[in-house]
């Protein structure tokens, strides 16, 4: 298949870009603002293989996303673009309106567009792949429940609500227009190539550098992990065989609760990169809660694995060891972040 990729150069993104260049046949075009989290020496690895291209364009500029459909003819979009940080939706909403909600939109009318001048074959051939996130369904009160593909939504921060909105957009466009869409819903995603702001790295780095370690409030908030490269897998399977129509949740089957993770992490680092003296953990600093935190979030994910056949290959310790030594052999990566080199370089791509 042609398949776009819309925020190729993020987390997920180049985590999709990559399996699907290394472990397929697929052409792909990633399209990508090339916002602060968007780094392209996340994808150096294919960045010159034949089968792969870069556009940068902003998913709400309909007539840039128009040409490349045009110029691209994908078979599949795999919609990844969007502002994902909790903390800085509360900082700052507005991004995650413009992007998430106004931005799939634009895309959403560009790619309307396109299907419909496709002959009856491609027509139906053709997928729209929406890829968001389990914050839109709340939080979960019992030890025991999980969310579902019918969860009711009840999304707590401007990042969750901007993706419910998006998730309404695509289904909207799926039942009025007949486009052919596909929705996953995600938990939480860890991994190599992570923006260093995240949980995971953020307390590597951290402790490496003999920072506090932050917890939020008791550090008792519960989230499911995802290894990316499951995740990317699992998004495959989805685009490849989902039905069209078709919500699939996607879990690790990994829950943790946060201080434990991080825990998790120092008992690495005190094993693969030991300090002088006494353990990472004493380290682990528990600063005032964010506003509107979630307490629990659960995926079940019995419907991929039943319909698809997916399931994660990776545990959440054989995920986090691979993580954590990842960060330990490529800090220079790391430090092209943290320093805001990767933005200016761009790997040639223009600012």
């Amino acid at each position: 298949m042609r398949i776009l990729i819309t925020g190729g150069a993020g987390f997920i993104g180049s985590a999709l870009v990559r399996h699907l260049i290394e472990h397929t046949r697929h052409q792909v075009l990633n399209l990508d603002k090339l916002t602060y989290a968007g780094n392209l020496q996340s994808l150096t690895s294919i960045a010159q293989n034949p089968r792969y291209q870069f556009v940068q364009a902003d998913i709400a500029d309909g007539e840039r996303v128009s040409q490349a459909l045009a110029e691209f003819q994908p078979e599949a979009i795999m919609h990844l673009a969007a502002e994902s940080h909790v903390d800085r939706s509360i900082d700052g909403p507005a991004a995650f309106i413009q992007t998430n909600i106004v931005g799939t939109y634009a895309l959403l009318e560009a790619t309307r567009a396109y299907w419909l001048q496709l002959d009856e074959t491609r027509k139906q051939a053709f997928r729209f792949h929406h890829i968001s996130t389990d914050e839109v369904y709340g939080d979960l009160h019992g030890v025991d429940e999980l969310f579902s593909e019918t969860t009711p939504y009840a999304p707590s921060s401007p990042y969750s609500a901007s993706k419910a909105a998006s998730d309404h957009l695509v289904r909207a466009w799926h039942r009025t227009y007949g486009l052919p869409v596909l929705l996953t819903n995600c938990s939480n995603n860890y991994g190599p190539y992570h923006f260093p702001e995240k949980l995971i790295p953020l307390v590597i780095l951290n402790a490496l550098e003999g920072k506090p370690l932050p917890v939020y409030g008791n550090g008792q908030q519960v989230r499911d992990w995802l290894y990316v490269e499951d995740h990317a897998r699992a998004l495959l399977k989805v685009v490849s065989e989902g039905r069209v129509g078709e919500t699939y949740n996607i879990g690790g089957h990994n829950e943790q609760k946060n201080l434990d993770v991080v825990r998790g992490i120092c008992e690495l680092l005190d094993e693969l990169a030991p300090r002088q003296a006494g353990s990472y953990k004493e380290l682990i600093a528990f600063v005032p809660d964010r506003p509107g935190h979630d307490l629990r979030y659960a995926i079940d994910a019995g419907k991929i694995q039943r319909e698809l056949g997916w399931t994660p290959e990776e545990t959440f310790a054989s995920g986090l060891r691979k993580t954590v030594r990842w960060y330990l052999d490529n800090l220079d990566w790391c430090r092209h972040v943290q320093d805001g080199s990767y933005r200016r370089e761009r790997l040639g791509a223009p600012e």
